[in-house]
């Protein structure tokens, strides 16, 4: 991509542009950006990140809802990424480094403005996914600290005099329950209240509340992806794995402890880079990498705790709790050992 672009600098086009600090991380980034005179007389800006890949005709289904429609600040394409209104962002008061949810806390900011956004979901832009769990790990946690930006904006909210009681509350249960209530509800179902009903026999677990609920929540969850019901056992203990992750990032973010705004870049391939070299990632089957960079002890504890648990209620137990237990803790122990994506020597 960047030879592409010096070509087009040659002709005359500054397209591509580098910074020497990495202060703020992403918001740094573009704010130094709407500093530079590139920004000047421009009405409309469009914000990616490096690996995504737009088709050549993303702004002609885009831009004619900004010229059509003054009060939109923003058209979001499928993913986060759209064109923004340049005025929006100023009147938002500009891009601030203060959390790692650098996009939401302008467009929060802009819609306590009066500013309109529009969501176009049949534009799609392709991007390339992280190919390592403990770079997916990562990716999870910076998107969940969104509490910390709760912490930040409540007050802000609070005080605006532009928006009812009715939009006030619907901001602050955006901030503060957006993803976070789904996490923190399967990580203290399948991974506490399950286990510790196994271990405590005076605590019982109605079976229409331990099963029949979360697979009717589970089964339509599913159907909206039909192509994929294939994989839904597998995605269940997946996700039950990532809801610690997870879980973990919601309570720093509201504790804002632990380098809460320390932005860590997703590992990724750079499809473009191999096949221009003709290479080929190194696959987990192969030993020669040290066992330590291949092992995530957290996981691991959690895949002992679950085997401890399932053994238990197989010779005690009545409730047969031990098949899920199974299932979920050889998933656990699956992720402990890097047995999930490509593996990429440090």
């Amino acid at each position: 991509m960047q030879e592409s672009v010096e070509i087009e600098y040659k002709r005359g086009y500054r397209k591509y542009e580098t910074r020497r600090n990495r202060n703020g991380y992403k918001a740094g980034a573009l704010k130094e950006g709407f500093d530079t005179k590139h920004g000047e007389n421009c009405e409309f800006v469009a914000i990616f990140d490096a690996d995504f890949q737009p088709d050549a005709d993303f702004h002609w289904n885009r831009i004619p809802y900004l010229l059509e429609n003054p009060k939109l600040g923003l058209v979001q394409a499928r993913r986060e990424f759209g064109d923004w209104q340049i005025q929006a962002i100023i009147d938002a008061g500009g891009w601030k480094d203060r959390t790692t949810v650098e996009n939401m806390d302008p467009a929060v900011r802009a819609s306590l403005k009066g500013w309109e956004f529009l969501f176009v979901g049949d534009v799609k832009v392709k991007n390339e996914l992280p190919n390592t769990f403990n770079a997916y790990r990562y990716q999870q946690h910076s998107g969940h600290l969104v509490q910390l930006l709760f912490k930040k904006m409540s007050k802000e909210i609070l005080l605006c005099k532009g928006i009812t009681f009715e939009e006030t509350s619907s901001y602050l249960c955006f901030l503060l329950c957006e993803e976070d209530h789904r996490t923190l509800v399967t990580f203290f179902f399948y991974c506490i209240v399950i286990l510790s009903c196994v271990l405590i026999p005076e605590v019982s677990l109605k079976k229409q509340i331990a099963i029949y609920i979360q697979a009717t929540i589970t089964i339509l969850n599913a159907l909206s992806t039909p192509r994929s019901i294939h994989l839904l056992v597998s995605w269940i203990l997946f996700e039950n794995v990532m809801s610690h992750h997870r879980t973990k990032a919601t309570i720093t973010g509201l504790l804002k402890v632990n380098r809460v705004n320390e932005w860590v870049a997703t590992e990724k391939l750079e499809n473009a880079l191999k096949q221009r070299n003709n290479t080929r990632p190194s696959s987990d089957s192969h030993f020669p990498f040290r066992i330590i960079e291949r092992i995530n002890p957290l996981e691991i504890i959690m895949g002992m705790y679950m085997l401890h648990c399932a053994i238990y209620d197989l010779l005690f137990g009545h409730d047969h709790f031990f098949v899920y237990l199974l299932l979920q803790a050889g998933a656990f122990f699956t992720m402990g050992f890097g047995q999930v994506g490509t593996f990429v020597r440090n």
